[in-house]
């Protein structure tokens, strides 16, 4: 059995020093792009005005956004059974809170110094869920799924008015996925397995934000990657209504779409998993 969490541990300390390198980057090359006396300081990457210099880091802007989804699963899992060589899985929307194998957490960090950003995602979602089968050799089942994926992007400013921006970036995306299945016995005899996988997929992203006026707003944020180096594809989109309650915090509501199809060529493992819903955000600038 692979050793999941020992591996899952490295690859979120890999994460967390490539971050520390990155910003470290980012604040050296802002240094030397700081705008002349008398010009205007730069806008963030949401369109709007920076907030007080950060007390954390002088010169930085930290965004800090945790937000909760409403999202369902559903994944198609690969196994080594003749069989039963595809298995369905799946948690609606309506049904996530309700099927928790444990407690989950989302959010995203940014930390951005003039036209420059780094964007930071976190995702842990364990969920217990029903299996679907043909119901011949065996009769349903039930697994239970965890995702865990973080996001690294680098972002630099294409594009920056008063009234919008956009956003182009790099990035990776790491990804633990582990699928505990238990089949139920009809023709053949019960069976239980553990189906998992580790990689790591490249990305291309941007980022839009238009500014109504009044407070409102909209953003609209796209990544794709994979590319066969982890994952066949990797991609997620994700939409929000923005609403500034304050010029430090930020509420927001949305949908996302995160999906990505990964099989081992050399082990009889696969997934093809999408993760949709409704989200709630609050973002808080410091």
């Amino acid at each position: 059995m692979r050793d999941f969490n020992g591996s899952w541990r490295r690859g979120l300390t890999g994460t967390v020093l490539a971050l520390a390198v990155i910003a470290g980057v980012i604040r050296s090359a802002g240094a030397q792009q700081a705008p002349s006396p008398g010009e205007p300081p730069p806008l963030m990457p949401g369109g709007l005005p920076p907030p007080p210099q950060s007390t954390v880091v002088s010169g930085l802007q930290v965004t800090v956004t945790p937000f909760l989804p409403l999202t369902g699963i559903n994944a198609a899992i690969n196994t080594p059974l003749r069989r039963a060589p595809v298995v369905d899985a799946s948690v609606g929307t309506a049904q996530l809170y309700g099927h928790l194998n444990g407690v989950p957490f989302t959010g995203l960090v940014e930390i951005s110094d003039g036209p420059f950003s780094l964007l930071g995602e976190a995702l842990h979602l364990p969920v217990g869920t029903n299996i679907t089968t043909h119901n011949v050799f065996f009769s349903g089942g039930s697994a239970s799924l965890t995702a865990n994926e973080g996001t690294a992007t680098f972002f630099y400013h294409v594009l920056a008015e008063p009234a919008q921006s956009l956003d182009a970036g790099i990035g990776f995306r790491p990804w633990a996925f582990t699928a505990d299945l238990t089949l139920n016995g009809r023709i053949a005899r019960t069976v239980g397995l553990t189906q998992s996988a580790r990689w790591a997929d490249p990305l291309i992203a941007a980022r839009y934000h238009y500014d109504f006026g009044n407070r409102f707003g909209v953003t609209a944020y796209g990544d794709v990657g994979g590319f066969g180096v982890g994952a066949h594809i990797d991609w997620q989109v994700l939409g929000t209504v923005d609403y500034t309650l304050k010029p430090w915090v930020a509420l927001r509501v949305g949908y996302v779409s995160l999906n990505f199809n990964y099989s081992a060529n050399s082990e009889p493992v696969g997934f093809d998993v999408h993760i949709k819903g409704p989200i709630l955000l609050a973002s808080f600038r410091f």
